[in-house]
């Protein structure tokens, strides 16, 4: 019986643990303050685009708390290297654009640690608008995923 005991604590006792520490280092608002320096959210909606893990949308429900609608999107000039993009003429990125307001912004702000492993830039998009892109901060090209 014991080890079948034990093969249930780790079913159930990993990804519980594994959740728990993503949410503490990657979601918590207790192990991130937005930087004193950062400019103030405006209200209003912010389109976002995203090129990584917040295509998944089972990370944009866990990030935003609720579903979100995406378009598609592509970013011309650009590359993605690892965690970041780089300009690289001829080159593009595909991603999507997320539509969110000033509490949302915050949470995604939250989630890439803005001011601390990335900043936000505004880009312009092959259809013609802009949107925010996150952008690795040089100073944290080394650093690893926690905080």
């Amino acid at each position: 019986m014991r080890p079948r005991h034990l093969v249930i604590t780790t079913l159930i006792g990993a990804p519980l643990a594994l959740a728990g520490w993503l949410w503490l280092t990657m979601l918590s608002p207790f192990t991130y303050e937005r930087p004193d320096h950062l400019a103030p959210i405006n209200d209003g909606p912010h389109e976002v685009f995203v090129y990584g893990t917040l295509r998944v949308p089972a990370i944009r429900w866990v990030v935003l708390g609720e579903r979100v609608d995406t378009r598609p999107a592509t970013l011309s000039g650009w590359r993605r290297t690892g965690l970041d993009l780089e300009p690289a003429p001829g080159e593009r990125v595909e991603g999507e654009v997320l539509t969110v307001d000033a509490e949302a912004l915050r949470r995604l702000d939250r989630y890439e640690r803005l001011g601390i492993r990335y900043e936000r830039v505004r880009l312009p998009l092959d259809d013609g608008g802009e949107a925010w892109v996150y952008r690795r901060l040089p100073e944290a090209e080394g650093a690893v995923l926690s905080s």
